[in-house]
């Protein structure tokens, strides 16, 4: 679906004008029944990670009037997930991105 890749690429914008660290969309649309996209990104530190969080949910609503369905995780917990549905936004610290690996755990999928 057209509007789900435009909201993973626009989430892609405003994390990297947060300085989101490397950041990934991965499209599951073949691979996956729960989603269409996965962005993975880090950030170099929690308040960081909270910032992004908080500047992801506020620029989403201001330009495409969407909520999260959920937010799963925490600054304190190194890992935040921003369920938009059809989009997936995990935030990592970046050892915890390294150590859970989706990049390669979903390397089946094509990267956008």
């Amino acid at each position: 679906m057209e509007d789900s890749l435009a909201l993973a690429r626009f989430c892609r914008d405003v994390a990297v004008e947060g300085k989101a660290i490397a950041p990934v969309i991965l499209d599951l649309r073949n691979l996956s029944a729960f989603t269409d996209f996965f962005l993975i990104c880090s950030a170099a530190s929690p308040p960081q990670l909270k910032a992004l969080v908080a500047s992801l949910e506020r620029e989403v609503q201001k330009v495409h009037g969407l909520q999260p369905r959920s937010l799963q995780g925490s600054p304190a917990s190194h890992w935040v997930v921003v369920d938009y549905g059809s989009l997936l936004v995990h935030i990592f610290l970046e050892k915890e991105r390294a150590h859970y690996e989706l990049e390669r755990l979903w390397g089946d999928a094509p990267v956008v």
